[in-house]
């Protein structure tokens, strides 16, 4: 086979391919071919310019992507590409790293720990500087602190006070307890995953012999996914690349959606500051979406100025317009989506496998998840576990199983649990001593629970015990209020908890704020539970007579779509707020990283997607909030899309007829 560089390629993909030495930026917007462009860019290197698969360094992030990537190229070339440094960045660090490890104070046989290594031993160096209670941060939390300051090459003083800086942590211990881990890893000639990349840099930057020997072996560096590296990975690429400056990127700025673990836009902003001579490629020809998915994703985008300008342009004829659905609330999205949903289906025009449903945050899909249980819809979750069999969600739904069924042993059991030096052992105890069955309402045996506690939980029940059980003559009875009982709960004793046991205490306070809202709808705690026990033997009961996952549609987050694609999207909860989110918006990456998630979400869509709009959700305090329409749906002229209002628009869900509650 004599491999032809313009066979199957568009004239962007072509110029990327057969690009002449020196830095080249390919900006491949979504759905553009980027990995066409990288293997053919190989096998062109391989066949058109005799060079050694040995002196080309292809990096991905997921071995995955490398494996695919090489295979593509051994097809393209005819035969086999061995010798070609292809994999993720840990993997081309740890290659150097094993040859010279001695020089910075390791040995070559240096052990690499693994997620659940690292945990045991950040356990360890907590217990040996006596800060094991648990009101100090969780070995989970810290490892992704850490993580996080060395992605970022970031003092750890300052990312530990930025992380913990607003909670009542002992900010010191956090900072002895990173200089022991660092110090045991040391002793036991290990690494940690970040390491290898903090490790790795400081080999090419401290050994001056080392970085030449790889920069003249490495005459072609190949980047995959760019715009995600982080400051380390941007600074391994350069210092690779720096002696002969053949250093191809391929990436897209609209997609660069993880600043949250480290990634930086910038890297890919300033490639041509950092090379002024680069070669810039811009792929817009998109061969997934159709033309109509396509203006809408390039009308939003557009309103971040700081970015590699470009518009996709399709390879497809049109086909229907995007569907603005304006609905009335998170209930009326769930059915409204259900009922797409099943006539796509009984159309024939797409199968359930071929159909996604997207959202900002897990919490969104709240309402969906029960409509599906309730409908016998088979699902697949891809951004988590279902929302009731979550773990925080279980444990502030301890207090409302108590309250409706005093003999709950396992609720008992789990709430105490979440106290300090409380272990099963001690909460059986507890139990038996208790005449195994505690009446949230008996105010003896709630004193009786707080002198049987070890001395350490004792302060922390004296105040759940005075913050949700106090008397307020304007709450009636708050046991018979579950969205009452879990605020207050939550407000008293778990978000702190959550912050210092979670590495993603964010998320789970924003599920816990929502489930909150949810459960104000039901006039007591027994009837909420009651459906919540339901629809989780439901969902039980289906997922053992599910038929195979493809046969069933995906729900998930839009940032673990990321690189996927359906023939039809659906998008929930486009309001301020919410999409984008609130929180991001008080950041510093404002809402430019929210258009790009949006950018994101759209260009998933092949061939059909609906955009959601609901106009009212459930207020923490039983009462109704008007949402308004996601900014980047006020972006969108409404001639590209068509309007839906089902049931003419006119749908209000029972408990906002009710109106709002004092609390």
């Amino acid at each position: 086979m004599v491999f032809d560089p313009t066979r199957q390629l568009n004239e962007s993909q072509r110029r990327a391919v057969t690009a002449p030495d020196g830095p080249v930026l390919v900006i491949a917007a979504a759905g553009t071919g980027k990995t066409r462009t990288l293997t053919h860019r190989v096998a062109w290197l391989v066949l058109e310019k005799g060079i050694d698969p040995r002196r080309i360094l292809l990096l991905t992030f997921t071995n995955r992507a490398a494996r695919e990537m090489l295979e593509r190229a051994a097809h393209l070339v005819g035969g086999d590409v061995g010798g070609l440094w292809g994999g993720t960045f840990h993997h081309a660090a740890n290659r150097m790293l094993r040859r010279h490890a001695p020089l910075l104070g390791y040995g070559p046989d240096f052990t690499i720990l693994d997620q659940d290594d690292s945990l045991r031993l950040i356990k360890q160096c907590i217990s040996e500087l006596g800060l094991k209670d648990k009101k100090f941060p969780k070995p989970r939390v810290l490892s992704s602190v850490y993580g996080l300051a060395a992605n970022r090459g970031a003092d750890i003083e300052e990312t530990v006070q930025d992380h913990f800086g607003t909670h009542s942590v002992d900010l010191d211990g956090v900072l002895k307890v990173h200089a022991r881990y660092e110090e045991r890893k040391r002793g036991l000639n290990a690494m940690d995953f970040d390491d290898l990349l903090v490790n790795g840099l400081r080999l090419l930057h401290e050994h001056e012999n080392v970085a030449h020997a790889y920069q003249e072996q490495m005459q072609y560096v190949l980047v995959d996914e760019y715009q995600d590296t982080n400051k380390l990975q941007a600074g391994f690429v350069d210092q690779i690349a720096a002696q002969h400056g053949n250093l191809l990127v391929v990436g897209d700025d609209f997609q660069s959606i993880y600043s949250w673990r480290g990634a930086e836009v910038q890297n890919i902003l300033s490639f041509e500051k950092r090379h002024p001579e680069a070669l810039v490629v811009t792929l817009e020809e998109n061969y997934r979406s159709t033309p109509s998915i396509l203006n809408v994703a390039n009308q939003v985008i557009a309103g971040n100025p700081e970015q590699y300008q470009k518009v996709l342009r399709a390879t497809r004829p049109a086909e229907v317009k995007p569907v603005l659905a304006q609905l009335a609330d998170g209930g009326h999205q769930a059915r409204y989506v259900i009922e797409k949903v099943r006539r796509l289906i009984d159309s024939g025009a797409v199968a359930p496998r071929d159909m996604a449903v997207l959202y900002r945050s897990h919490f969104h899909a709240l309402e969906l998840q029960l409509e599906l249980a309730r409908s016998k819809m088979n699902y697949v979750l891809m951004s988590g576990v279902r929302f009731f069999e979550q773990a925080h969600i279980k444990d502030v739904c301890s207090l409302p199983r108590l309250a409706a069924n005093p003999a709950d042993s396992l609720a008992f059991a789990r709430l105490v649990e979440l106290l300090p030096q409380v272990g099963p052992k001690r909460a059986q105890s507890l139990w038996t001593a208790l005449g195994e069955h505690f009446n949230l309402r008996d105010t003896a045996k709630r004193q009786k629970v707080a002198e049987l506690l070890p001395k350490d939980a004792q302060p922390l029940w004296a105040v759940i015990d005075n913050d949700v059980f106090a008397s307020d003559e304007d709450s009636g009875d708050v046991l018979e209020r579950p969205d009452e009982l879990i605020f207050r709960f939550n407000r008293a004793f778990y978000e702190e908890f959550a912050n210092t046991t979670f590495e993603n205490a964010r998320n789970r306070l924003e599920d816990i704020e929502e489930l909150i809202r949810f459960s104000a709808k039901y006039t007591n705690t027994a009837e909420f539970l009651g459906e919540m026990a339901l629809l989780t033997n439901m969902d039980a009961e289906q997922d053992r007579h599910a038929g195979k996952a493809t046969d069933a549609i995906r729900l998930t987050t839009v940032h673990q779509a990321k690189g996927l694609e359906w023939k039809a999207v659906f998008v929930l909860w486009l309001v301020d707020g919410m999409f984008p989110a609130m929180r991001s918006l008080e950041e510093a990456v404002g809402d430019a990283e929210e258009r790009r998630l949006f950018y994101v979400a759209v260009t998933r869509a092949k061939d059909y997607l609906w955009l959601c709009v609901p106009r009212m959700r459930k207020s923490r305090d039983g009462g109704i909030q008007v949402c308004m329409p996601s900014r980047f749906i006020d972006e969108i002229d409404r001639d590209l899309l068509q309007t839906d209002r089902p049931g003419g628009f006119s749908h209000t869900p029972a408990w906002a007829k009710r109106g709002p509650r004092s609390w």
